[in-house]
């Protein structure tokens, strides 16, 4: 197994490592020190599987800046050590399974993301009190761009969202490590259960085994799983256009009419969760009452439908950044708002401006 617990392919952007360009840079040295610096295809072949890769280190760790470096230490590996592939597998898998031994030596700390909703019951109202948890509690939004790779059957891209929801990467995170791996590799990526037994150095029968016990826990975990949204449907689209209307005017009423009557919403750091339209509204027009004027602007995230939320500048014109809203649409209405708050790290992931000028405005 040495030559696969020391192999990398990179991710398409900067994580919290740096930039793409440093990244690169820091491959190449690692290329040069391996002997293969001219060896310009190398570079190429590795690079084409970093969103494939990124996705699946994200599945199975539930961060998205873990997963970037994950994903950088599986690509610096991979090229430490080209000139020791010999090709008794296809690159793909080489890669999978250094990605795999990087993975599982990080969850070896026991460490497992969560959302607010798995830590505790919702808050009402009147109890509400905004109290943060560290970072590394929460499982993180993810931009589409970036974990979900371009692909021509709409079958398979429609698995590739639906993995990277939040409610099944949180579901992902009550697994035991392996048993991750194997259901993302069998049910996820349709590997064959042999290709995994042979990644994982197990047996076809302990594969099967742990799909089986895996595919159990996530049953008990999912709950409703929320509609397909990516391409949204005429339907979807209007409701997240008369979303953003109430949204931006603070129209609580237009706002209620679109929820359902569990919706909840979450506001990670804060460990605070909110359930049903009175509670969720009544927090935005008295704790939450300073978002009213905000402007939202359209991202992709988790495969699902979301925006960036700018709230009014107290300080002067303009709208500065407040949260990345990933958003679920269940049986025609909005079930869930997710509102990311640490916006000192969302904001450049998503690629997404520091402020708004004033008359700017969002929407679809």
């Amino acid at each position: 197994m040495s030559d696969l617990t020391t192999t990398t392919d990179a991710d398409e952007g900067a994580g919290s490592g740096g930039s793409k360009a440093s990244k690169a840079a820091g491959i190449s040295g690692a290329a040069g020190s391996a002997g293969v610096s001219g060896d310009a295809d190398v570079d190429a072949r590795l690079e084409g599987h970093r969103t494939e890769l990124t996705g699946y280190c994200y599945r199975m760790l539930g961060s998205a800046f873990e997963a970037e470096d994950a994903v950088q230490d599986t690509l610096v590996r991979a090229w430490r050590n080209f000139d020791k592939f010999e090709g008794r597998s296809s690159l793909r898998s080489w890669l999978y399974r250094i990605a795999t031994n990087v993975c599982l030596d990080m969850l070896n700390a026991g460490n497992k993301r969560a959302r607010p909703v798995d830590l505790s019951g919702p808050t009402p109202l009147a109890q509400a009190a905004l109290t943060p948890r560290p970072e590394n509690v929460w499982l993180e939004p993810m931009p589409d761009g970036r974990i979900l790779p371009t692909v021509q059957d709409p079958a398979e891209a429609a698995v590739a969202r639906e993995s990277v929801r939040l409610a099944f990467v949180a579901a992902l995170q009550h697994l035991p490590p392996k048993q991750r791996a194997v259901l993302i590799l069998r049910e996820v990526l349709a590997w064959k259960a042999a290709e995994v037994a042979e990644l994982l150095e197990t047996s076809v029968a302990s594969v099967n085994s742990a799909l089986q016990r895996a595919r159990a826990t996530l049953t008990e975990q999912e709950g409703r799983v929320p509609d397909a949204a990516d391409p949204l449907d005429e339907e979807q689209r209007k409701l997240l256009e008369r979303y953003v209307k109430a949204f931006e005017g603070y129209d609580m009423a237009a706002l209620t009419a679109l929820l359902h009557e569990d919706a909840v919403m979450t506001m990670p750091p804060f460990d605070l969760w909110l359930q049903g339209t009175s509670d969720i509204t009544g927090f935005m027009t008295t704790i939450g009452a300073a978002c009213a004027g905000s402007r939202l602007v359209p991202v992709s995230a988790n495969g699902s439908p979301g925006f960036a939320h700018y709230k009014p500048d107290p300080e002067g014109p303009g709208f500065v950044p407040w949260a990345v809203q990933v958003i679920d649409v269940r049986d025609g209405a909005i079930a869930g708002m997710h509102c990311f708050l640490d916006v000192e790290r969302w904001f450049p992931l998503f690629g997404l401006p520091e402020r708004l000028p004033a008359g700017a405005t969002g929407g679809e």
